[in-house]
């Protein structure tokens, strides 16, 4: 099998740890348990299954939990923190608070603590 050019990604950072820290133990470098996991899950979501199928409906809050099995239970709960990962990757919830009417803060690129206000106006919060 030849092996196809390599294509930059990025990962977020507890997800490289977590593969670094598994792949100590299972022998592999910290790339190889993120593409095994990858083909794992590749593989797993390629076959559709009964089971599968039932923690999809789980997931998308078309069944109930506890219709679930105590393998498919796990499944549920590992897919749910996959997509809540994700969604909390992408989140501007500095957006939704400002048409909320709340003032949110956050720190800039060099380490000030900035105070963004709902009328779109911004200012520096001194430190005391």
């Amino acid at each position: 099998m030849t092996r196809s050019a390599d294509k930059v990604t990025r990962f977020d950072a507890d997800l490289v740890e977590s593969a670094i820290a598994e792949g100590r133990r299972q022998h592999r470098t910290g790339r190889q348990q993120l593409e095994y996991w990858a083909r794992v899950g590749r593989a797993l979501t390629s076959h559709e299954s009964a089971s599968v199928a039932r923690i999809e409906s789980a997931v998308n809050g078309d069944r109930p939990t506890t219709d679930l099995t105590e393998p498919e239970g796990r499944a549920f709960n590992a897919a749910i923190r996959a997509r809540v990962g994700e969604h909390l990757a992408t989140a501007d919830y500095r957006e939704t608070l400002k048409e909320r009417g709340t003032t949110t803060v956050a720190l800039d690129d060099d380490g000030r603590m900035i105070e963004y206000r709902p009328d779109g106006t911004t200012r520096i919060v001194d430190e005391e």
